[in-house]
């Protein structure tokens, strides 16, 4: 059953937003299509994929902040798949999506290796809101929460951006945008590359989407600046550098 979700579903949460990478392992295509849009409407970035052997390879190649799992996969069920990253020290948090919900089904699950389980139907408000507690228990100390790229910096905790001390305003993509490029300060992001972690596009949808939003921020964090330090690299894609 897919849940729904409305406008006041989301109010009351925090004023700002630490943006998360999360894979949903899901095989129903309704369920995995609504929660990966529900996700990104939430200010997320989500990657699906819908069975337990291409959750297994994703979750161990990627970076996750948080893993979504149904327990009910093909080719390796949810609770094997958890098994197995936790005896590969992967440490990743995991919230486990059943329509098994009685108190022996959540103990197994639990510990299976299971950080939270949730049995369905749900409501959205309530998995988004236990995503995020997972999401901030994993986030260690010393995390990095703030970019910097010579004078400017992104703050990732009060969403607030700063170059030369003066703070610029920008639309949630463009923040998206600028931090998933700060992120990679230095190196080349390909077209593909920000489709996929800022648009959570995995095909192109052939339009000037991003060359857009990149002339839009360029315009927000160069102009007026001594130097520029948003590059675009012909035939390749863009880099955040700073050339001084």
């Amino acid at each position: 059953m897919v849940p729904l979700l409305n406008d006041l579903e989301l109010t009351g949460r925090n004023s700002y937003l630490v943006v998360m990478r999360i894979l949903v392992i899901e095989d129903d295509k309704e369920t995995a299509s609504y929660l990966i849009k529900a996700l990104g409407e939430a200010g997320h970035v989500a990657d699906q994929v819908n069975d337990g052997e291409a959750g297994y390879d994703m979750a161990m190649a990627e970076d996750y902040d948080v893993l979504v799992v149904d327990r009910m996969l093909p080719k390796r069920d949810g609770l094997s798949l958890i098994a197995e990253l936790r005896a590969a020290e992967k440490q990743v948090p995991v919230l486990i999506l059943s329509a098994l919900g009685q108190v022996d089904d959540r103990v197994t699950g639990l510990r299976a290796g299971g950080d939270d389980y949730l049995a369905k139907p749900y409501a959205f408000s309530e998995l988004l809101a236990r995503v995020e507690v997972l999401g901030r228990r994993s986030t260690p100390k010393e995390a990095e929460t703030v970019y910097s790229v010579a004078d400017l910096e992104l703050d990732r905790l009060s969403r607030k951006v700063r170059r030369a001390g003066t703070l610029i305003a920008l639309q949630p993509r463009e923040f998206r945008l600028l931090e998933y490029m700060m992120k990679n300060a230095g190196t080349v992001v390909t077209r593909t590359m920000l489709l996929e972690k800022v648009w959570d596009y995995h095909f192109d949808p052939q339009t000037n989407v991003i060359d857009v939003h990149m002339s839009r921020l360029r315009a927000k964090i160069d102009k007026g600046f001594e130097r520029p330090l948003l590059h675009t690299v012909r035939g390749s894609g863009y880099v955040l550098r700073d050339d001084g």
